[in-house]
């Protein structure tokens, strides 16, 4: 397409959406070898990512944008490396959180979830989900996400519970599931119970209760005994003292009275007593504390749960029954106030348990649940890693991965929920069999009988996550999909749930397929606002992903997240940064003009064999380094790095310097302007296919209008396997190994730079007017032949006047009043007398002359080092080079100085 047909300004708003579109109807989010399809070939390689799914009827949040931004970047290098890429997409049917939303809906009526009765509440759930449910969706298309949509997949479908229920059932057939009475974390509000990692705790002011316990055979002796919950003294079975307390060893065996209930219990010695908290003396509450639990099965003490599903006082509470947990703390306070059993009361900071959902405290109780028997799951996860079958990124994440998964308890997998996977367990009323079936159940296997009804309970939502990698692919039916597709190549995730999800996803892979379920694990870090703050509504410093895409683009949020991430360290994000990066995008579009126009222009063809400049060959010989850069970082999961690298040559060598050079060298016409045009379109094409992981949408346009332009002016520069279909298919650059020539251009090129950027900084420090061209004279020594060659460069970058330069070997007399810039030993005098000040400009040489010499010893220590011996002799050479070069420059320096002196 001719540049004039570009517009000026890249308008990111009806650009992605077209683009997407065009994409998914092209096929190319589908893998290139498809089991489903015909001319399938099995041998091809697999990059396989399934999404962690989004909860259902969330909204977009940035930590959505981070792993959308991060897989979408490693599926696309992928493909372009010719690798069958799938990423299955999918969302969470998310039990908890999606019966909240639901049950808040139902209160804006009047009405709580019992009013309706369960299958009405599950119909109302499912009617909130198809409404909400692909909101997220269409939120993570926004982002340029190429996922296989066609294999999207749900929680809580058929193939999905199907999986569900086998992995229970196979369970349950190697006795690895149980059912019985334990405690967990009860959720009042939620009436369900909660896993440990769905408890958050909070430092908050409390008090810490004195109270006596006094002996049941003598009323006159008590033993001091202080607590934080008062209400749980309802449950309590006994008082602790350490074996070895002198204070208290005369009351070990005998028996105290509970206050105001009367019941006795007994005195027991146990080493988990602190003799230095509190009292030393220890009420014990089986019921309602796990460390009180773990006492009380040690020492066979009665388990009594004195709250029930709300956190009310059960019957157990005798006068206090029906209340609720707080005012009978409050209550039983005063009434054992009255009764003379206060000693005092002190402020004390306490550790609550809160619910990562509802924010309640959640209590723990006794409670009959389901569980998993654990420990050979988690110590076939734990070989796995050891082993080297996974790989977790960064490595230090390895660590906590093993200290959990070594003090491992039974996971709890059953909740008190209505939205989610049923527990496939029947029971018959008629004869009390109990049946784990893979089908409904109607009929008692037993009696026969046909009062059936099925476990109330539904499976803790990471249950059926833990199938996701392989649930999604068609386990338990060994499908084409499963065999090609599977084990998934990457597990892309926050580190935050490394335990929730990955740990499971690890132990039920190897349990139900006997392979690890991904090779490699990537732990990306959580945002936090500009200052470091984590983000909440509170406090107002969230981010919206949708807004600032609407604002700024999709291309400006992706590449901020991407370039900004290290792995498993959390990222500063701001507003400001998104912005630089909507600016990188409309560079890359500015520069894309100019490669437009100077194609549309150029000769199509030339006379004679190519004569490379200097400049061309600097250009490519960076390109080829950062080709190789690029590929060192991504194979070591350094996507951030490679990201700023690709940036910082587009921006700062390509656009800053090179474009620059080629306006002179296009202006020269014939063969010269058809060369520079080339290695401007050859160029262009591998930076776009660099960036394009990283910023899509913008890479793909300009890369179809490239393609359309080269093809239209018939430039001779074609892609070395022709212009693909498109950018999204294109291969991935692949660096040419060095020749020999490239360490001598690039280092003369950067002497170019160096040149240019001092007379720039002059120019600046002596106010010269910036159009004003001002003549020079250069004494290069052995240099003359390169500053010749790059004399029209040089002038024109440095705006000096062209027909006022002298190009020296050397100078006898040195020009006075002039001021000097001394280069890698070469002088370039200027005639600004009448602008310089003498006292200024010695100092200013003199600084100079500090910066070399701190240089000079830098470069000296290093060589008469252990490097000159055990570094390659070629980068010994170039060290060697550079000391000779500040060498000569402080000499040089010395001696202006002294001249004006």
């Amino acid at each position: 397409m001719p540049a004039h047909e570009l517009p000026k300004v890249y308008d990111f708003k009806t650009v992605e959406e077209r683009l997407y579109q065009w994409w998914e109807k092209s096929g190319y989010f589908k893998p290139v070898s498809d089991p489903q399809k015909p001319g399938f070939d099995p041998t091809q390689k697999t990059y396989v990512i399934s999404i962690p799914p989004p909860n259902v009827t969330g909204g977009l949040h940035l930590g959505h944008a981070m792993f959308v931004s991060m897989e979408d970047l490693m599926i696309r290098y992928h493909r372009m490396k010719g690798y069958s890429t799938l990423w299955v997409p999918g969302s969470d049917h998310a039990g908890i959180a999606t019966q909240l939303q639901v049950e808040k809906l139902l209160m804006q009526e009047g009405k709580r979830r019992e009013d309706l009765g369960r299958e009405a509440f599950e119909a109302r759930t499912w009617e909130w989900k198809q409404k909400y449910g692909g909101i997220i969706t269409h939120q993570i298309r926004r982002l340029g996400a190429s996922c296989d949509w066609d294999r999207e997949r749900f929680t809580l479908d058929a193939g999905l519970s199907r999986a569900v229920r086998e992995a229970f059932v196979r369970l349950y057939e190697k006795g690895m599931i149980y059912r019985g009475p334990r405690l967990v974390n009860w959720s009042p509000g939620l009436k369900t119970a909660v896993s440990d990692l769905e408890v958050e705790y909070s430092e908050e002011p409390g008090f810490l209760y004195h109270f006596k316990y006094v002996l049941a055979d003598n009323p006159q002796e008590y033993i001091p005994v202080a607590t934080t919950r008062p209400e749980t003294i309802l449950g309590d079975t006994a008082v602790a003292v350490h074996p070895e307390d002198e204070r208290y060893r005369k009351f070990v065996g005998r028996k105290v009275l509970v206050p105001m209930m009367g019941r006795a219990i007994p005195v027991i010695a146990d080493d988990y007593v602190d003799r230095e908290f509190g009292t030393g003396a220890l009420k014990i509450t089986p019921g309602h504390d796990p460390n009180d639990y773990a006492i009380g099965q040690r020492h066979g003490l009665e388990m009594i749960s004195m709250l029930d599903r709300e956190a009310r006082v059960n019957e157990n509470g005798g006068i206090y029954t029906g209340m609720d947990r707080f005012a009978c703390r409050k209550k039983l306070w005063e009434d054992m106030r009255s009764a003379g059993l206060v000693i005092k009361e002190e402020p004390y900071t306490l550790k609550v348990p809160r619910s990562q959902r509802g924010g309640e405290i959640v209590e723990p109780m006794i409670s009959t649940q389901w569980f998993v028997t654990i420990k050979p799951m988690a110590d076939a996860a734990l070989e796995a890693v050891r082993n080297g079958s996974i790989k977790i990124v960064p490595e230090r994440f390895a660590k906590v991965y093993y200290n959990w998964l070594e003090n491992i308890e039974d996971w709890c997998i059953s909740r008190q929920l209505w939205w989610g996977h049923r527990v496939p367990v029947w029971y018959c009323d008629d004869c009390g069999e109990m049946m784990v079936s893979r089908q409904d159940v109607t009929e008692c296997s037993k009696c026969h009988g046909h009062r059936i009804r099925q476990d109330e309970d539904v499976l803790d939502t990471w249950f059926s996550s833990g199938l996701w990698p392989f649930s999604t692919l068609g386990w338990p039916d060994q499908t084409p999909d499963l065999q090609y597709f599977y084990p998934n190549a990457m597990m892309e995730t926050g580190y935050d749930i490394l335990f929730f999800w990955v740990a499971r996803m690890i132990m039920m892979g190897i349990e139900f397929t006997g392979k690890p379920p991904f090779s490699t694990v990537y732990l990306h870090g959580l945002i936090r606002d500009e200052h470091g703050a984590k983000m909440s509504k509170t406090k107002g410093n969230v981010i919206d992903p949708l807004i600032t895409m609407d604002e700024l683009g999709t291309d400006a949020l992706r590449f901020t997240l991407l370039v900004g991430s290290t792995p498993g360290n959390d990222m500063n994000l701001s507003t400001k940064k998104v912005e630089a990066n909507r600016n990188f995008a409309n560079k890359i579009w500015n520069a894309g003009r100019f490669v437009f126009n100077a194609i549309d222009q150029a000769p199509a063809g030339a006379k004679a064999e190519a004569e490379w400049t200097l400049a061309d060959s600097w250009i490519w010989a960076r390109l080829q380094s950062v080709i190789r850069e690029v590929e060192r970082l991504f194979a070591s999961h350094q996507y951030g790095e490679a990201g700023r690298q690709i940036y910082d040559f587009f921006w700062s060598e390509f656009a800053d310097w090179y474009l620059e050079i080629a306006k002179l060298q296009l202006a020269e016409g014939g063969d010269r302007a058809h060369y520079t045009a080339y290695t401007l379109a050859r160029v262009f094409d591998t930076c776009l296919r660099l960036l394009h992981p990283f910023t899509p949408f913008v890479t793909e346009e300009l890369w179809s209008h490239l393609k359309a332009t080269c093809e239209e002016c018939s430039l001779c520069y074609r892609p070395k396997d022709g212009w693909e279909e498109a950018l999204i298919v294109a291969h991935w650059p692949e660096a040419q190994s060095p020749e020999g020539w490239e360490d001598q251009k690039v280092a003369d090129f950067a002497l170019v730079q160096d040149i240019i950027r001092s007379l720039r900084n002059m120019r600046a420090e002596k106010k010269v007017t910036p159009g004003k061209r001002i003549p020079a004279t250069f004494v290069a020594g052995d240099k003359l032949a390169l500053i010749s060659e790059q004399k029209q460069s040089i002038t024109a970058l440095s705006h000096l006047d062209p027909d006022q330069i002298t190009l020296v070997k050397e100078l006898p007399e040195k020009p006075q009043g002039q001021v000097v810039v001394v280069v890698q030993g070469i002088e370039v005098y200027l005639p600004l007398s009448d602008l310089v000040d003498t006292e200024a400009e010695r100092a200013r040489m003199q600084k100079e002359l500090d910066e070399i010499n701190s240089q000079i010893g830098r470069l000296q220590g290093l060589l008469s080092s252990s490097f000159a011996e055990k570094a390659p002799a070629a980068v010994v050479d170039k060290e060697r080079q550079k000391l000779a070069g500040y060498l000569e420059s402080a000499d040089k320096l010395k001696a202006q100085i002294n001249d004006l002196s």
